[in-house]
């Protein structure tokens, strides 16, 4: 099972890695299962301080759910179906979206369906300018499973993402970045050090304050203002008695560089 998700460390990095290309890295069962079970492990260690997801080959990101699959879920009943393919999709992409530490996208290809909706459910998201991106369950007569109804009008607002999602139409990076879904669009041979980059400029901050900043954008969006705002204090209230709040405000008084110990 372990060559479905290639985990590979490079220095404070996880890379990981969809892999299934004769698939188009389709997500069957197996492999939702196993990116959980790395990002349990890497959530644990210490010395990884950011992670960056992509998909092998030089077509896909990933083409969504493995379809030969779930359709044999549906044979069997709409709540094993439900159970073995919806429920198990949404776990996989509210653990991403709600990772304590920065997860970035690299997206080098097609990322439809349950492909689009981990990029929608990730922190950050760099695109390769080969990429496309499509809500094409429609043409198979259901709805996204994996949260995109939910996260898609939520970044690119609800027109715009009810057209993607009733009409399955593809549709390329530029967009993407337009509505919000990626931060940025590279050319294709600069997707992996764009992202690591990313990484690089977040991880020089404190891992504490990351984390902090995560919850309370993941808690709060959802929420009204007023509840927001309560999160971001309660966060904010968890970071104050750190000793890396006491090492940057430290730092920026004598003007040097802090250095952080996530403690």
């Amino acid at each position: 099972m372990s060559h479905l998700v290639e985990y590979e460390q490079k220095g404070a990095f996880a890379l990981l890695t969809l892999n299934r290309p004769e698939k188009l890295n389709a997500l069957n069962y197996a492999t939702n299962d196993r990116l959980l079970e790395l990002l349990a492990s890497i959530e644990t260690d210490p010395t990884i301080r950011a992670v960056v997801l992509t998909g092998a080959g030089e077509r896909a990101f990933s083409a969504g759910g493995d379809i030969h699959e779930f359709t044999e879920s549906i044979k069997a009943g709409v709540d094993i179906a439900v159970r073995e393919f919806c429920r198990r999709g949404q776990i996989m992409t509210a653990r991403l979206e709600a990772f304590p530490k920065p997860i970035i996208a690299a997206v080098n290809g097609i990322a439809f369906g349950g492909g689009c909706e981990i990029t929608e459910a990730v922190h950050l998201a760099v695109a390769s300018e080969k990429a496309s991106f499509a809500k094409p369950e429609i043409n198979i007569g259901i709805p996204p499973t994996f949260g995109g109804t939910q996260r898609l009008p939520r970044l690119a607002g609800r027109k715009r993402a009810l057209e993607l999602l009733l009409t399955g139409d593809t549709f390329s990076p530029q967009r993407g970045y337009e509505m919000g879904l990626v931060n940025k669009v590279v050319p294709h041979d600069a997707l992996l050090p764009a992202a690591f980059d990313l990484a690089e400029r977040i991880v020089r901050h404190s891992p504490l304050a990351v984390s902090r900043i995560i919850t309370a954008v993941t808690r709060g969006i959802n929420t009204t203002i007023d509840e927001g705002l309560l999160i971001e204090r309660e966060q904010f209230a968890r970071m104050a008695a750190t000793k890396d709040v006491h090492e940057g405000l430290s730092a920026w008084i004598a003007r040097r560089t802090p250095t952080y110990t996530g403690a």
